[in-house]
């Protein structure tokens, strides 16, 4: 069986899903409002210049102290009850029509996302996706985050999750396809004999134009 991985952020919707949700978290108390302003300026820098594993990885470790002692129901009641305020308007069209596609060329479809799972799980519930890899935040025994984590889906991680399922579901990645905006993500995209760069990044586009990868732009907000 072939799989379709996924990922989230800029690739099946338009912004990075946690910064999407800024706004809600600072109504509901989560986030002041300089935390919320660095995270608006993170996502310029990263559309405009790409991001790095170190950038990456910094900005990760930034999100998960602001999250220390955080409610991880709370987060969760969050994420499910405010979906369609702020992740339906910001879902690629484009991307539904390719997991459409997917689907029904028989393939398991399969979100990636380096975002939370308690972010992630909703929104794959949302979209009918048949699995989704996401990253694990550590907690507490009262059940709040301790700025830790106990998976990391980013990079290195993510194909390795995705190599996991594909012993677990008898995939076979040489006939089966990734999508990703980030040169961070060049581990899924290598990963499987059909990578495809979308709405890429500076460095993921020039390495797609060399290796001759497909390269799709999405520009369809649902709305």
């Amino acid at each position: 069986m072939e799989a379709a991985f996924f990922d989230l952020d800029r690739t099946v919707i338009a912004r990075a899903s946690l910064a999407a949700y800024g706004p809600v978290l600072r109504r509901e108390g989560y986030l002041s409002v300089p935390m919320a302003l660095r995270a608006a300026w993170g996502q310029v820098v990263y559309r405009f210049f790409g991001a790095d594993d170190e950038s990456i990885d910094r900005a990760r470790r930034t999100a998960l102290r602001l999250a220390a002692g955080w409610d991880q129901e709370g987060l969760r009641r969050v994420a499910r009850d405010h979906l369609a305020e702020v992740i339906e308007p910001i879902v690629y069209d484009e991307a539904l029509e390719l997991i459409d596609q997917n689907r029904e060329e028989g393939r398991l479809v399969v979100l990636v996302s380096a975002a939370p799972v308690e972010i992630v799980e909703p929104l794959a519930s949302h979209l009918g996706i048949d699995e989704f890899v996401a990253t694990t935040p550590e907690v507490d025994p009262e059940g709040r985050y301790t700025g830790e984590v106990e998976f990391s889906a980013h990079g290195e991680g993510k194909a390795e999750a995705m190599c996991r399922l594909a012993e677990d579901r008898g995939l076979d990645m040489g006939s089966s396809w990734a999508y990703s905006d980030s040169v961070s993500d060049m581990p899924m995209l290598e990963a499987v004999g059909n990578p495809v760069a979308v709405n890429p990044d500076r460095q993921l586009r020039r390495l797609a134009e060399e290796r001759g990868w497909p390269v799709l732009e999405f520009d369809r907000p649902v709305a």
